[in-house]
C-alpha cells in the first residue's frame, strides 16, 4: 500500500489531522479540505518553506531550484521568470502552435500504429511522454529532445523517461537520513548514492543541452541577426542582469530550473492523461458522451484544436474528475512551519513538516458522494460541485496544490492534459488487447512521488475521423 493510501486509511481512526513522530522530525498530515484550507490559506505564510531533504540536496543542485528553494528572493525570481515567459496567457497563446503540432504528431503515430487493424497494442504511456516532453522542450529549448521524429518513443526518449521516473521514485522514498540526521552520513538505504548518480546523469544531459544551445544560438545570430524566443535563450540573456538588480543567473541556476520544468512538466501530464483514458475505457457510456460533444463542436473532418476547449464543458468535467481520482502528486511536496501556530485547536510547533494528502481529500466521502465512482457529471452545471475549480481555490480537490507553493505550471499542465485527452477521444475509439476485458482493467497505482499506473495502458487505437484528416498531418 502506498503512503498516501496508508495515511488515508488512518483517518477513520485518528481524524483528518494526523500527527507523526518520524525519527527526530514532527510531521503533520492534512487529510480533509477544511484542515488543508487552514494550513495552505489561513497559515500559508507560515508554511511556505521546504524542510531539509536529501532529494533537494543531491538532485536539485542543493536547493538552487524553484521547487525546493527557500521562500525568498531566489524563489521569487524563478517564479517570476516562469510566470512571465512560460505560464502567462500571452506565453501560452504564443506557443499554442507547438502543442498543436506535437499533438498532431501523436495523433499520426497512433493512426499509423493501427496498420489496418492488424497492429500490436501500443504502450500509450510512452507515446504520451514523447508528446509532452517534446512540446515542453520546444518551448524551453527550441528543439525536440526525444522520439524518432514521428511521435514514437526511441532509446533516447526511453532513457529520459526513466530518469524522470527515477527522480519521482527516489523523491518519494522514506529516507532514514532525512528523519534521523545523525544517520545521514551512513546512507543506510543507499538512497543518497542513487540520487548522486542520477544527478550526474541529469547534469550531463542538461549541460550538453546548454552548451549545444549556446553554439547554435551564436551561429543563428551570426547568420540571421535574430535571437531565439525559447526560454533557454532568455535565461542565458538573464545571466547578465535580472530586472536591473545585481543578481546574475549562473549555468547551475539555469540547469536547476530546467530540471524542475522537465521533471514536473512531462510525466505528470502524460500520466494524468493515461489515467483519464483508462477511466473512459472502463466507462464506455462516458467516452461516447464525450465523443458526441466533440463531434458536435469539431466534426469529423479536422483535428480538435486548443481553441475548441472552451466549448467542451463535458470534456472539462471529465478532466476534473480524472484529476480528482488520480491527482498527479497524491501526497503534496512537504512544507515546514517557521513558527508555532494553532490548527483546528491543535498546537503545531515550529519546524513541523506538513504533508497534504491530496488523494485522500478528493476521496473524502463526507465531501464526495460515492467517491470512488468516476462521475464527470459532478462538475456539470446544475450539480452541487459545478463551480468547484481545480486551481487551488476550492480545497475539496487540489491536484496542483494551493497557496504560495502551488504548482507554478498549473495553467500549462491543465491546458496540455485537456488538449491531449480531447485529441485521443476525438480521434480514436479504443480497444484493449485480446483477452482483456474492461471490467478487469488493472487500475493499481505504482509507488513514487507521482501517481503512476502500476502497469502501462496497452491499447489498440481505432481511427474514427475521416481518413484524409490523418493523412494530411505533415511533420
Amino acid at each position: 500500500m502506498a503512503v498516501h493510501q496508508s495515511l488515508a486509511a488512518m483517518v477513520k481512526t485518528y481524524g483528518p489531522i494526523i500527527y507523526l513522530r518520524l525519527g527526530s522530525v514532527n510531521v503533520v498530515v492534512a487529510c480533509s479540505a477544511s484542515i488543508a484550507s487552514q494550513f495552505l490559506k489561513t497559515h500559508d505564510s507560515n508554511f511556505s518553506n521546504r524542510p531539509p531533504n536529501s532529494g533537494a540536496k543531491h538532485i536539485a543542485y542543493n536547493y538552487q531550484d524553484l521547487v525546493f528553494a527557500p521562500y525568498g528572493r531566489r524563489w521569487r525570481m524563478f517564479r517570476k521568470i516562469c510566470a512571465v515567459h512560460l505560464f502567462s496567457g500571452k506565453a501560452l497563446d504564443e506557443f499554442r502552435y507547438v502543442r498543436e503540432e506535437e499533438v498532431a504528431v501523436l495523433t499520426k503515430a497512433l493512426a499509423k500504429s493501427n496498420k489496418n487493424g492488424q497492429g500490436s497494442p501500443v504502450n500509450l504511456a510512452d507515446l504520451l511522454n514523447v508528446c509532452t516532453t517534446n512540446a515542453l522542450a520546444r518551448v524551453l529549448l527550441g528543439t525536440r529532445v526525444c522520439g524518432d521524429g514521428e511521435g514514437y518513443a526511441d532509446q533516447k526518449s526511453q532513457e529520459f523517461k526513466e530518469m524522470v521516473v527515477e527522480v519521482m521514485v527516489l523523491s518519494g522514498v522514506f529516507n532514514i537520513g532525512d528523519f534521523i540526521p545523525s544517520l545521514e552520513w551512513f546512507d543506510l538505504q543507499g538512497v543518497a548514492s542513487k540520487m548522486k548518480n542520477l544527478h550526474q546523469r541529469f547534469d550531463a544531459f542538461l549541460t550538453k543541452i546548454i552548451d549545444d544551445h549556446k553554439i547554435n544560438a551564436a551561429s543563428n545570430e551570426n547568420c540571421t541577426g535574430s535571437k531565439n524566443s525559447d526560454l533557454l535563450s532568455k535565461l542565458i540573456g538573464l545571466k547578465e542582469d535580472v530586472d536591473g538588480e545585481e543578481w546574475k543567473l549562473t549555468d547551475t541556476d539555469i540547469k536547476a530550473l530546467l530540471l524542475n520544468l522537465f521533471t514536473a512538466g512531462t510525466d505528470t501530464s502524460s500520466s494524468t492523461v493515461e489515467w483519464a483514458l483508462a477511466e473512459l475505457i472502463r466507462h464506455p457510456n462516458i467516452l461516447a458522451q464525450a465523443q458526441q460533444e466533440l463531434d458536435s463542436v469539431v466534426g469529423k473532418d479536422r483535428l480538435v484544436s486548443e481553441s475548441d476547449l472552451n466549448q467542451l464543458p463535458y470534456l472539462q468535467a471529465v478532466i476534473k474528475e480524472a484529476f480528482r481520482l488520480h491527482p498527479s502528486t497524491p501526497l503534496s511536496l512537504p512544507r515546514v512551519s517557521v513558527e508555532d501556530c494553532e490548527i483546528d485547536g491543535y498546537f503545531i510547533p515550529k519546524n513541523t513538516t506538513l504533508l497534504t494528502n491530496v488523494w485522500a481529500i478528493a476521496r473524502d466521502p463526507s465531501m464526495w458522494p460515492d467517491p470512488l465512482r468516476f462521475e464527470p457529471e459532478r462538475f456539470l452545471p446544475g450539480s452541487e460541485k459545478a463551480n468547484v475549480d481545480i486551481k487551488g481555490n476550492d480545497f475539496e480537490v487540489i491536484p496542483f496544490g494551493a497557496g504560495r507553493r502551488i504548482c507554478a505550471g498549473l495553467s500549462l499542465g491543465l491546458r496540455m492534459v485537456q488538449f491531449m485527452t480531447a485529441a485521443l477521444i476525438h480521434g480514436f475509439n479504443w480497444e484493449l488487447p485480446e483477452g482483456q476485458v474492461i471490467e478487469k482493467l488493472n487500475m493499481d497505482e505504482a509507488y513514487g512521488l507521482t501517481l503512476q499506473r502500476a502497469s502501462p495502458l496497452m491499447v489498440h487505437p481505432k481511427p474514427r475521423l475521416e481518413a484524409h484528416v490523418y493523412s494530411a498531418i505533415k511533420f
